[in-house]
Formats: C-alpha cells, structure tokens, sequence
C-alpha cells in the first residue's frame, strides 16, 4: 500500500458493524429455575399482573416466616382477632389473599354476608395457587413457588438499583479488560469497540473541524483491574426482622450479589438467628445465592459470635480482600455473655485479615455503641439505618468502599 493510500485508509470515516462487536460479558451461575415452566417465566416477562402477584405473595409469606397457606386457617383468624391476623400475615399479605383494603376488610368483618364473601374470596385465591402449582394440595410452598418468588424479587430488585454515584473501588495499577473504565486514551488496534469513549472521541473529532469521527480521533477507556474481592453478606433472621426488615434485607443481598458477580467478586452467604440457618462460601453462581436468599424465615435469637467465627471459616486460605457485611436490628441475645463474645470473635476475625461493616437497623443507643465497638475491632464501616428504602443503596456502597 502506497504512502498516500495509507494516509486516506486512517483518514476514513469509522462505520461501525454491529455484527462485530464483542459480546457482553455472561456472569457465571445463569438464573436457572428448574422448576418454573416456560409459560410461568413467559408470564413474569411479559408483566402478566396476576402471576407476577403469585410471586410476591409467596415472596411475602416466606418474609412472615409463613410456609404453608389454609383458607379456613385464615379465614377464622381474620373473623376472631383481626389485629392478631394482621399481626401474623401482615397488611400486604390479606390484601394480596383477600383482595379487600384491610381498613375496609377490618370494618366489615362482622357482617355475616361480607364473611361468606370473603372466605370465598381466599378459597378461590388460593385455589388458583394449587392449580399453578406454587402450592401443594395441602397448601405447602412448592419449589416452583419459591423460584418463582426468586424471580420475582430479581427483577423488581435489578429494575431498583442505582449504582452510579458510588465510588471508592479498590484498583491496581495493572490493566485489565475485565477492570473499571478509567483514563482514556487513543484508539489502537485489538482494543474492544465497547471501551470507546463515545463523547471523548466526538470532542476530539469537533475541536479538529472533523464532520465525522475519524479512526485518528477514537478515545478508549484503559481499564484497571483490582484484586480479588470476597464478601460474605450476614444477614440477621431473628424474629424480631420479620416482614418488611427481612425482605428489603434480601432484596438487597441480590442487588450485591448481581453488581458483585458481574464485577467478577465473589459473594457469601450466611444467615444467623440462633445458630447458623445458611452458610454459602463467596462463590459467582448467582443462581444459588438468590435460591438461598428468597427462603430466608426470619426467627429465634442473635447469635453475632457464632456468625463472625463461621464468616472467618467460609473465607478462602489466600491472599484476598475478606469483608464481611452484618445486617441486624438489635443486639446480640444468644450466649453468656453475647457482647462480650461477639466483641471477641470481631478481634478473631480482623487477626484473620477479614474486615467487619455493620448495617444496624433503627439500633437503640446500646446497639449503635456496641456496633461502633465491632466495627472498630474489624476495621469496617458502621451504617445507621432509619429508613428502609436506603438499605440497597448502603449495601452497594459498602462494597464499592472495601479496600
């Protein structure tokens, strides 16, 4: 190729091929729902209200620590002690199950027609629960409709995050394709189409009086990689966590384990009340850490000790970032003397190298002193939590603080 002929190939107008472009990184653990057919997840796609309600009345059920559902169970505790119900399956759960407002269902429940109404009402609800197979004949859960609650609280979880803003990433010198975007730089030849810097190029393309970007004027993102990140997220499932506490809990466990997972971290699971329920070492299937999210009961005692000790155990024998995040709404009650261990294992598990954050829900002052002493211990963060809604948001920005 002649030098003048050269000149006018770098010269020429990029046009992009789309066919060309590299594909999106997978993460590794597919949601995988064995048991969810495919007219169920065709449903749950296509916003089909009615089975996207099935899905969250299982997910609610499971957040009250309900495993099984029985009309006439339910329909006598609504007529005898309405505010004892409410208390039991909560606001969202009758009206999902009765489909009334719970003012006016709790207004009307002494008039015999309403009650012959209603308890039709909740059979036939719960009748199309048994057809589609997310309970049994008996009324149990079924697999189908805890996968279902899954996905249900995937999508409305990933449809919520918001991400962009947090900052304070861990990064290396070393550069990575699989890193964070950061300087940029001039295009070369080999780099990925989906690391141009679109508004850098186009900058560089108007300042030179260029009417198209050229292949001269292409910017690209370097990318930084960081080192290995593992997190054990330990979430607290004593009684007094049941409903709303322990459902935004999980919700935000799958927020973190999604943006961990696709920025190539490890997430682990552990849930607490009075011994160790769950306990999954900081692995990328994705799939298993929702499974084991969504049938998350909250019951019984805090057991802080035994939860540091086993977090230390689930972490890996290597030279790694080690963070482990607790989320509770009160202090330590199962042991002799519960702070004084917990306060211990802290010690423990910051010898070990893992560092300790604490996410305290509405604490009273003798809570937030002793989480403010824990997480000094474990060289993490402590988050005061009043409202509920923040909890996602402070997870996701733990874990962009982990260095």
């Amino acid at each position: 190729m002649s030098p003048s002929s050269a000149e006018a190939k770098d010269k020429e107008t990029v046009k992009l091929d789309i066919s060309s472009l590299t594909p999106l990184q997978e993460m590794e653990g597919k949601l995988k729902l064995d048991n969810v057919d495919d007219k169920l997840m065709h449903s749950v796609l296509e916003n089909d209200k009615d089975v996207i309600d099935e899905g969250m009345v299982i997910e609610e059920a499971i957040n009250r620590g309900i495993g099984s559902f029985s009309p006439d169970m339910m329909f006598e505790k609504l007529v005898k002690n309405y505010t004892m119900a409410k208390s039991i399956f909560g606001e969202a759960l009758i009206r999902a199950v009765s489909g009334y407002d719970p003012e006016y269902l709790d207004k009307n429940l002494g008039i015999p027609e309403f009650q012959r109404e209603l308890k039709k009402k909740i059979e036939e609800k719960l009748d199309r629960f048994k057809n589609d197979g997310i309970i049994d004949k008996q009324g149990i859960i079924t697999e189908k409709g805890i996968e279902l609650a899954s996905l249900i609280m995937c999508i409305q979880e990933l449809d919520n995050i918001v991400p962009k803003g947090i900052s304070g990433e861990r990064v290396h010198k070393k550069h990575s394709i699989y890193g964070s975007k950061s300087d940029v730089r001039n295009y070369r030849k080999g780099d990925r189409y989906r690391d141009i810097s679109v508004k850098r190029s186009a900058k560089t393309a108007i300042r030179r009086g260029h009417p198209e970007i050229e292949m001269g004027d292409l910017k690209t993102h370097e990318r930084q990689s960081k080192g290995e990140v593992y997190l054990v997220y330990a979430l607290d499932a004593s009684g007094s966590m049941k409903g709303d506490k322990i459902g935004v809990c999980k919700k935000a466990g799958v927020a973190l384990a999604y943006r961990a997972i696709q920025e190539r971290d490890k997430v682990g699971l552990i849930v607490f009340g009075t011994d160790i329920k769950e306990a999954i070492p900081p692995t990328t299937d994705f799939s298993l850490l929702l499974n084991s999210i969504t049938r998350v009961k909250a019951s019984a005692e805090t057991d802080f000790a035994a939860t540091i000790q086993k977090a230390v155990e689930l972490f890996p024998n290597k030279d790694v970032t080690k963070h482990l995040l607790l989320l509770s709404d009160a202090l330590p009650t199962k042991g002799d003397d519960p702070e004084k261990e917990a306060l211990e294992a802290a010690a423990s598990a910051r010898a070990a190298g893992v560092t300790i954050s604490l996410i305290g829900i509405d604490l009273d002052d003798k809570g937030k002193k002793l989480a403010e002493k824990l997480v000094e211990l474990g060289n993490g963060k402590l988050y005061v939590v009043k409202d509920l809604k923040d909890i996602d948001k402070i997870v996701l920005e733990d874990y962009y603080s982990v260095m």
